[in-house]
């Protein structure tokens, strides 16, 4: 997926939508995941940054479509794990991610009527990632190229895609500053059908077979325990466990999103007609 692509039917997207339901924005905010590199929910020595935009839809004054593009960096290391096991396998992984979304978000109070609102989403995306780690001389690896499972060989399953589906769902809070200018606190969570965000999900490949038809630098960065003090230097027999298949990875947004409606309603100006926040219909 290329970002320019997206940003370019991202503009088309906003510029074909009728203007008065219209809010166009920005988001900001932190990136994290979840899966075999990870041990815990929270971590914020593994917090990455996470930027995007937004277009808003009004179906409803309630019912929102957004269409998004999410620009954001990921990571995982067996380092900063507190189990010792994980520890001495040593296995690392970056990844960006560019993702387009579209999901509908339900606020459960008008932000015509009140300034505040708790609201919930979930849609539709598609993102592109590339696991990638450093070699022992801090070079910069791709994952996917190297089969550090196998995938690709012969025997092997076939190797995974780099653009994915996810299922995007979360929460916020929306504070309405006017009729026309919205900022809100989201977390939004990413349900994936992939466990190949950080390279890691099922077996050890066999050394022999991995050394013939990928080379010795995938055996290398395969298993990584010989390169930890007092790390195990013997590559685990082909079939026993590098990581856990039955947990798919996830990664999530949290952050401060802020936007602008483009027109009024009817008739009027200034901020908007639909009610003066100077004597609102019913205050929060």
């Amino acid at each position: 997926m290329k970002s320019a692509a997206i940003v370019s039917a991202f503009l088309v997207l906003t510029l074909a939508t009728s203007a008065q339901n219209l809010h166009i924005g920005a988001y900001g905010g932190l990136a994290n995941y979840q899966g075999d590199l990870v041990d815990k929910v929270f971590d914020i020595k593994q917090t990455n940054g996470a930027i995007g935009l937004t277009a808003h839809y009004e179906i409803t004054d309630k019912f929102l479509l957004r269409a998004a593009y999410t620009y954001a960096k990921v990571n995982g290391a067996d380092f900063y794990n507190e189990d010792s096991s994980l520890k001495a396998r040593n296995l690392s992984f970056e990844s960006t991610i560019s993702e387009f979304s579209v999901v509908g978000e339900y606020y459960f109070f008008n932000l015509y009527e009140r300034r505040l609102s708790p609201y919930i989403f979930g849609g539709a995306a598609v993102f592109h990632f590339s696991p990638y780690t450093y070699d022992t001389k801090g070079e910069h690896v791709h994952l996917q190229d190297l089969s550090t499972e196998g995938q690709g060989l012969p025997g092997y399953k076939k190797p995974y895609k780099l653009t994915q589906l996810a299922i995007p769902f979360g929460g916020g809070l929306r504070f309405a500053l006017n009729d026309n200018v919205r900022i809100g606190a989201e977390l939004g969570l990413r349900k994936l059908f992939t466990d190949y965000l950080d390279d890691v999900s099922t077996n050890y490949a066999d050394e022999a077979e991995l050394l013939a038809f990928k080379g010795p630098q995938a055996v290398d960065l395969a298993y990584r325990g010989d390169e930890v003090q007092f790390g195990n230097p013997t590559y685990p027999a082909g079939g026993s466990q590098r990581g856990g298949a039955k947990l798919k990875d996830w990664y999530y947004f949290t952050g401060i999103n802020i936007s602008l409606r483009l027109g009024s309603k009817g008739g009027g100006g200034g901020f908007g007609n639909k009610r003066s926040f100077g004597c609102p219909t019913n205050p929060m």
